[in-house]
């Protein structure tokens, strides 16, 4: 019993010697959804995951300007090319883990695309220079020609999260925000509508290694990872059936 036990505590010693502790960069509207993955792999692996979470333009600017990231999980696709363009990512590692959706969160009334063409009130969204579902909020606002309409009534949250704060803390009524945010929330779906596709350009998530980070491979490894959780990342309200690395 004492050999069994002794050996059972070199397992386990040795598997915490060997535990890493990856950052990752994640795109707000993506926060929620990846606490869920980074505790399954720290379950499985015994690695840990510290998670930094914001605008996905603020972290790429971050990453820029030397952050000791290990990864970074854009909302978009143009940002993680960039900095494998620039040597500042893994070439080859670049995958698309999620294709986001896009909501029109109204607290009251009946939430439509007719309701959104009509809206009087002041709108959440996130910032378009900064954050891809700003940006697709402003195409799907320039689509109903609602823009022009809107001016001055627009307010504009830093990131995804911050718009949708707007939106839940009752300081404005209605809200362009990520379809993630609302099922993590439980929102009632009588209180959204989901926009068309065709709406706006598609918010194609990628991830990508960063050059300089200290442990590559299990930055891989939860590459790998966040490819199994199909289930969990499409529940959450994303599309998932192009899970690829781009080569």
């Amino acid at each position: 019993m004492m050999r069994l036990f002794i050996a059972s505590l070199l397992v386990i010693v040795g598997c915490s010697a060997h535990a890493q502790e990856l950052k990752v960069a994640v795109a707000a509207n993506f926060a929620h959804t990846f606490s869920e993955v980074a505790q399954r792999f720290e379950a499985e692996t015994g690695h840990r995951i510290r998670i930094s979470s914001g605008s996905t333009g603020g972290l790429y600017t971050q990453i820029q300007h030397g952050a000791p990231f290990d990864l970074f999980l854009a909302a978009d696709k143009e940002r993680p090319a960039l900095l494998e363009a620039d040597g500042k990512a893994v070439s080859g590692s670049r995958t698309t883990y999620a294709i986001g959706q896009l909501a029109y969160w109204q607290r009251q009334g009946h939430p439509s695309e007719a309701s959104l063409s009509q809206w009087q009130d002041k709108l959440s969204i996130a910032n378009p220079r900064l954050a891809p579902y700003g940006a697709a909020a402003n195409q799907v606002l320039i689509r109903l020609n609602a823009k022009e309409r809107l001016h001055g009534r627009i307010v504009t949250g830093a990131n995804i999260l911050q718009a949708y704060q707007y939106v839940d803390s009752g300081n404005v009524q209605a809200g362009l925000v990520a379809l993630s945010q609302l099922r993590s929330a439980n929102v009632s779906p009588d209180r959204y509508w989901i926009i068309p596709d065709s709406y706006y350009s598609p918010l194609e998530q990628q991830a990508v290694v960063l050059s300089r980070s200290q442990y590559p491979e299990v930055a891989q490894q939860l590459l790998t990872f966040m490819a199994e959780q199909h289930q969990l990342i499409s529940d959450a309200g994303y599309q998932v059936s192009s899970y690829v690395a781009v080569r």
